[in-house]
């Protein structure tokens, strides 16, 4: 039987803000000496009132904004009740039924069998090794809402026994999390999610969205249908859920996404169904592990939080909040119509906001967009080395000295494609975008004063 892999995704994102979510302590915890930023409110203390952070609903609003959410007009905070160490209070505030922002979506990339390769899985779950990328695909997003973080355990050994720790300085932090709907259909799709969410939010400049650090946690639902049924339906959902907690990088959901597909894959085969259950990755042996039986909503007995009034928003003030900078996308297009740039080159250069912050200054100043777009990416300038002015008068100095000798070029060329058989070999199968990383090799070996339209040219005569 073939299979659909279903999967959800939920992004937990610390935001950088000078305090906590409902109390005045400094939400600065990484390498902090532990306990050392907590008071009554984040240490749970009977009587102590929680005062919620504007700044933080804000940047919240912003994040729902930026991935096309509809705003509540009112909205509250819960109690989400549940018995943990790291819980001192019993209970964690939340949003339930009312969250900030709903109902929004992000465009990804996408591949024509929207399943990716799982090293070794067969065809059951529709491997296509010459899957086509289409434009893109539209991923759903549920809801975005506010919550606060919960304190961190360590682990260690104190006096020759095993401990668990307690550091409340994480406590309080504003947390966002971000759903999406059941939709996401392999790894891949998964890890393009995640990896333009990341790029969106430190547009924002609202979390530094540092998985190592953990101020970006996602937590992974999934489960397996049968292709036979159709899709389009929520009742065609399965009727089991598995969900994978506290994954802190990329290479580690797509490891553990791929584990989970084929666990499942042989449960089914076998006419078993896998247990409704919260799981662990296990970095190290590479595989997921039980936890604990899965929790469903009512499990965590919801009800308003008594500490902290209804917020409402007038129209005005919604829009005032929904002000966001030119996100990634939308800089990336503008690239292209008003400096004529190839999609390539104007993608690289909006990775990130200081990047294409720094070309455009550039360009201002004086500067040749197309040909300063290529300094900045062949080159790899380090941004902090030149003002936008002397990298003007750098870049007129790289083109006095330009390598336009087609005999020349034709031999380093040669000799870059002889060191690079992987590069031409994925370029032959169609991943024509590797013609960058070649043109790169090429600048690399002439100090970078080849020519790179005439680099270009003979590079693509000699591929084909």
């Amino acid at each position: 039987m073939d299979y659909l892999p279903i999967i959800g995704i939920e992004v937990h994102v610390e935001l950088k803000t000078k305090s906590k979510m409902f109390c005045g302590c400094s939400a600065h915890h990484f390498r902090v000496k532990p306990n050392t930023h907590t008071c009554p409110v984040c240490l749970g203390l009977p009587g102590a009132l929680p005062v919620p952070n504007q700044k933080a609903i804000e940047w919240c609003l912003m994040i729902g904004k930026a991935l096309d959410c509809q705003m509540s007009e009112e909205s509250k905070f819960d109690r989400k009740n549940y018995f943990y160490p790291d819980l001192a209070k019993g209970y964690q505030i939340s949003q339930y039924d009312q969250p900030f922002c709903k109902s929004g979506k992000l465009q990804i990339s996408s591949t024509k069998s929207q399943i990716t390769a799982f090293g070794g899985i067969p065809s059951k779950c529709g491997i296509n090794s010459k899957s086509k990328i289409l434009n893109s695909k539209q991923i759903r997003i549920n809801r975005v809402h506010m919550e606060e973080d919960t304190a961190k355990l360590l682990h260690k050994i104190v006096r020759g026994e095993k401990v668990s720790l307690v550091d409340f300085n994480r406590s309080g932090v504003p947390l966002v999390e971000i759903v999406t709907e059941p939709e996401i259909n392999s790894s891949d799709e998964a890890i393009e999610y995640l990896k333009k969410l990341q790029q969106i939010i430190r547009y924002l400049d609202v979390s530094d969205c540092d998985m190592e650090k953990g101020s970006m946690r996602c937590e992974i639902n999934i489960s397996l249908r049968s292709k036979q049924k159709t899709v389009n339906s929520n009742e065609e959902l399965p009727k089991y859920k598995v969900e994978v907690k506290n994954i802190n990088s990329f290479k580690f959901v797509k490891k553990a996404i791929e584990y989970e597909i084929k666990r499942q894959m042989a449960l089914l085969e076998k006419g078993e169904t896998p247990l409704q259950e919260t799981r662990g990755f296990d970095e190290n042996r590479q595989k997921t592990y039980l936890q604990r039986g899965k929790e469903e909503a009512h499990d965590y007995r919801y009800f308003p939080e008594p500490d902290i009034a209804a917020i409402k928003f007038q129209n005005s003030k919604i829009l005032k909040l929904q002000k966001i900078p030119e996100l990634p996308d939308k800089k990336r297009e503008r690239f292209i119509k008003a400096y004529r740039l190839s999609e390539y080159n104007a993608s690289l250069l909006t990775v990130d906001k200081q990047r294409a912050d720094y070309y455009e200054d550039i360009v201002k100043a004086g500067g040749d967009a197309r040909g300063t777009a290529n300094v900045i990416i062949n080159k790899r300038i380090d941004i902090n080395k030149f003002n936008p002015r002397e990298l003007v008068r750098y870049i007129q100095k790289q083109k006095a000295d330009k390598v336009s000798d087609k005999d020349q070029l034709g031999q380093v060329i040669t000799q870059v494609l002889k060191n690079n058989q992987k590069a031409v070999m994925d370029y032959k199968k169609g991943k024509k975008e590797v013609i960058g990383f070649l043109m790169g090799q090429v600048m690399k070996e002439t100090g970078g004063k080849a020519d790179a339209g005439i680099v270009r040219k003979l590079l693509l005569e000699k591929l084909t």
